[in-house]
Formats: C-alpha cells, structure tokens, sequence
C-alpha cells in the first residue's frame, strides 16, 4: 500500500470531485480593529450631523470633513471612503442630509488617506480633507449632481459652500488627531508602517 495506512487510503479514494474542503480563515484583529473604529467614526459623524449650517441646496456638516480627516489618517483611504458613503446613506435614511453628502463626503475621506499612505505620513496630511471635497467633491456636484437634480447652481457656489464646511472640519480633524496621538490612542489602531 505505498506506506498508506488503510483509514488514510479509505479517506482519499472517497472523496468526490465536488466535495468542497473548508479552511478556517485566520482572525485579523487589525482589521476588527479598523471595522469596529469605523463604526463607531459612523455614529459619531450621525449624531453630530444637527449641527450643520444650509448653504443654498446643501447642507454643510463640518463634522463630517473632521471625522474623514481623522479616518483617513487612521484607517486608510478604503475603510474612510466606506465610512464616508455609509454616514451619507443613514444621513439621507433619516432625512437629515441631501444628495450632495456622497460627492461632499467620500473624496474628501478618499484624498486624505491616499495622501497619508503614498505621500506623506503625517498628520498634517488632514489638512488636504479640502481637496478631495471642494476640488473633487464639488466640481461633481455642480457638474453632474446639480443638473441631475434641476438644480441651476454655479461651480464657484459649490465651492464656496464645500469650502466653508470643509476646512474648519479638517483643522478640527487635525487638532483631534494630534490630541489622540499625543494621549497614545493612535498607536492601537495604526498598523506598523510597510
């Protein structure tokens, strides 16, 4: 029997070719980490979301721009956009956001953690939330969102509102970020550096 024992043997020639075989996935606790962080950064920017100012059809949340500075920073550009559109879809669920959160909100996050893991690491890097919501965010607003939507706004209103929320939320972002680095709470959820 070719040094086999016969339990062994037995097993293999039962096996069919449409027998699946599971393998148990390894645990990631970084990656729980990052999702529970996500989750709490999710309700956080909800519950701060009464605090906005109407800025013609938007509404700016400068909460949002100072939670996707801090997330971008923490859990990277994929898990910040992600939270981003999540905290615009249960904003826009209980009637508390408008269209313009998902171009307002998701490259604003996106811009901040690409800028953290490919440019510069640091979190001054926060500071380039303005970026991805005015330039980015907004040019998609006025150009496809708006007349989408009916609504005849110019690109440099879009840009003045975006502007208003976005940048005194991303100085918040960074003066948080800074206090939860210097507390030493950044380290639990920050991988070592690739």
């Amino acid at each position: 029997m070719s040094g086999l024992s016969r339990g062994s043997d037995y097993r293999a020639s039962a096996r069919t070719p449409f027998q699946i075989s599971y393998v148990e996935p390894e645990i990631d606790a970084f990656s729980t980490k990052r999702i529970a962080l996500s989750a709490v950064l999710v309700a956080v920017t909800v519950v701060l979301s009464p605090f906005y100012f109407p800025v013609g059809t938007t509404k700016c949340y400068p909460a949002q721009h100072m939670i996707n500075a801090i997330a971008g920073v923490i859990l990277g550009p994929w898990y910040a956009a992600l939270m981003a559109l999540v905290t615009g879809v249960i904003r826009n669920i209980l009637g508390m956001g408008t269209i313009y959160a998902f171009p307002g909100g998701i490259p604003g996050a996106l811009v901040v953690g690409l800028f953290y893991r490919y440019v510069k690491g640091t979190d001054y890097v926060a500071l380039t939330e303005p970026i991805g919501t005015v330039v980015i965010g907004a040019t998609i607003s006025a150009l496809v969102v708006a007349p989408w939507q009916g609504h005849l706004l110019t690109l440099s209103f879009f840009w003045i509102a975006f502007a208003a929320s976005s940048i005194p939320g991303s100085a918040l972002g960074l003066i948080i970020l800074k206090s939860l680095r210097g507390i030493g709470v950044i380290k639990y959820f920050s991988p070592v550096k690739e």
